[in-house]
């Protein structure tokens, strides 16, 4: 029996606004890791965000907290080359990883961010949930499947965040979601739910908002 992806549902008002004032309070950069053995305490639930390059996590990221430059936006791919740490308030962390796949970056530099990104992915145990953020104009791609077979086998639960919805139509935006759904059933540790966004529409914000407020 298939298992459907259906779109997460808008929150109630009152929860919507709960986890608009948890964002709109203070969120503060905290370090950039190298190494595995720079990573903050891990004293609190965290989730992260993962996607090939420029598939616009820092957008999404300054979006989710109101902040214009809060995560560094480049139109470079590859230009992320650390794992960003983001305290929210003392409640939780937001992690901005090194983008994957193609990368304007000499090879050996590639590889070092990129097994930096795998050890963290396996190894981190107050990771909530990953957030596999997927560019809706192009789908799930190969490299994509690399990242949540590592989810898979890590036993991390993911969720896809279809980005950039602003740039396609309704009627565009609904292959996409089915080619999703069917590429996801191959994953084991994917979170039956998906969510649309357009970080410079805004649509979407207060759903991926609220389901972060509520992981713990």
């Amino acid at each position: 029996m298939k298992v459907a992806f259906p779109l997460a549902p808008e929150p109630e008002a009152e929860v919507a606004e709960a986890a608009r004032q948890l964002f709109a309070g203070p969120v503060d950069f905290v370090k950039g890791v190298v190494a595995m053995d720079g990573l903050p305490p891990a004293d609190r639930a965290e989730v992260c965000f993962a996607g090939r390059s420029n598939v616009g996590k820092s957008s999404l990221i300054n979006a989710l907290t109101g902040r214009k430059s809060l995560a560094r936006a480049s139109n470079t791919p590859g230009r992320t080359q650390e794992i960003n740490y983001f305290a929210l308030g003392d409640q939780a962390y937001l992690v901005d990883l090194p983008g994957y796949g193609f990368a304007k970056a000499p090879v050996a530099v590639v590889a070092k961010w990129q097994a930096l990104l795998k050890n963290y992915l396996a190894g981190r145990p107050t990771l909530r949930r990953a957030f596999c953020l997927i560019d809706a104009r192009h789908g799930i791609k190969p490299v994509d499947h690399e990242i949540m077979t590592l989810l898979d086998r890590s036993a991390v639960p993911f969720q896809v965040v279809l980005t950039k919805t602003d740039k396609l139509g309704p009627n565009a935006l609904k292959p996409v979601i089915a080619q999703v759904g069917e590429e996801l059933q191959k994953h084991p540790a994917a979170y039956p739910e998906l969510v649309i966004t357009s970080s410079e529409k805004g649509e979407g914000i207060a759903t991926l908002r609220t389901i972060i407020a509520g992981l713990d």
